[in-house]
């Protein structure tokens, strides 16, 4: 394989990134969202690009509250799988959640080991918020924040994932 960059995402990546997701959506590990989300959300992203240009990973930071944010829509191409591409943009957000001042990132997946290797650990069941952030997360319309409280409107679309958290 040749080499690749870490990089913010630019809006003419959005076609690059939903094409990334479209197979992994189909295999229910990533939900797939509009091409608005994306675009309305790029300021999260970061992609992979190889060495000639073609973007071959993609991952989002979503910040939800004052010290904790959410991994989002990490994906590579199969291709490049094992190749350390997901590594590298997930410790690409990771340093983005620390410079944010954020102390604690959440993703929900199936891929616990991947995640384990970078230091996060499986949620315990009960809210990882103190009860006054929780009443105002639970404001929120993001599916993700729904995703983080466990709340049982998201259930069938986690069902099998698992909920896990690093802090810092």
């Amino acid at each position: 394989m040749s080499s690749y960059t870490v990089r913010r995402a630019r809006t003419s990546d959005v076609k690059h990134i939903r094409n990334l997701v479209r197979p992994l959506a189909e295999g229910r590990v990533l939900l797939e969202k509009e091409a608005v989300a994306y675009y309305e959300n790029l300021q999260e992203f970061f992609v992979a690009e190889d060495s000639q240009g073609n973007v071959i990973g993609c991952g989002g930071l979503h910040v939800m509250w004052e010290d904790i944010a959410e991994v989002r829509t990490l994906a590579t191409d199969g291709a490049w799988r094992g190749q350390g591409v997901g590594h590298q943009i997930l410790d690409r957000l990771l340093l983005e959640a620390q410079e944010l001042g954020v102390s604690r990132v959440f993703c929900l997946t199936f891929e616990v080991d991947f995640f384990v290797r970078h230091g996060f650990g499986v949620m315990e069941e009960q809210s990882a918020v103190d009860p006054e952030v929780y009443s105002e997360l639970l404001r929120s319309t993001d599916e993700g924040v729904a995703e983080f409280l466990d709340l049982a409107r998201v259930k069938p679309n986690t069902l099998g994932n698992t909920r896990m958290i690093i802090r810092f």
